[in-house]
């Protein structure tokens, strides 16, 4: 079973599905140490990289996983990052909830908006039940981008990554049906 990768709009960004020609700023993205320092992975090195994230993500759409798209800034059409809903499982009604943006954007509310809007698509496409999301402790920016959008902390996963050879715990998020507000639009922070 397919599933389309949706095409979104909001006050200040346009969600879509990658194309190839969005290699170079994806390489960009995850090359770039900073932004990367809490992501489980160390900073890609090889720009092959950045095609195979892309071939994945039509895989993933092809196989009806989950959906991941990239992110536009609406004035001026620049990529700032992306958010994606993987593991998608109908029979559970679950999916996990990702994003990751440059951080010459972080603290413009962006990827609070855009994980909003990919949630109010989840939720009334995919018949969501729960999302769950994950971030390094060390990372409370992260975790309050997901707690204005609902998110509850439910636990911590001790040492369960190694980030940049650092040994770190995760926070576990959880977001019920019961609980989401596709109404409460995100207030942007600047």
């Amino acid at each position: 079973m397919t599933l389309a990768t949706p095409v979104l709009h909001t006050a200040r960004l346009r969600l879509r599905p990658f194309t190839d020609t969005d290699a170079d700023p994806l390489f960009a993205l995850h090359s770039n140490a900073c932004a990367m320092r809490y992501w489980d992975s160390p900073p890609w090195r090889e720009r092959t990289r950045a095609d195979r994230f892309i071939a994945m993500c039509r895989k993933m759409a092809d196989e009806g996983t989950g959906a991941r798209v990239a992110i536009d800034r609406a004035s001026d059409g620049a990529f700032v990052g992306w958010c994606g809903l993987t593991g998608w499982n109908p029979d559970y009604r679950s999916a996990s909830l990702g994003y990751c943006l440059a951080d010459a954007v972080w603290g413009h509310g962006y990827a609070t908006e855009a994980a909003h809007a990919l949630l109010r698509w989840a939720f009334d496409t995919l018949n969501l039940n729960r999302v769950q999301a994950e971030t390094d402790t060390r990372n409370e920016a992260s975790a309050r981008v997901l707690e204005k959008i609902g998110f509850v902390r439910e636990g911590t996963l001790r040492k369960d990554c190694v980030v940049n050879g650092d040994v770190s715990d995760s926070w576990v998020f959880g977001l019920l049906r019961r609980e989401w507000q596709p109404s409460a639009v995100p207030v942007p922070a600047r």
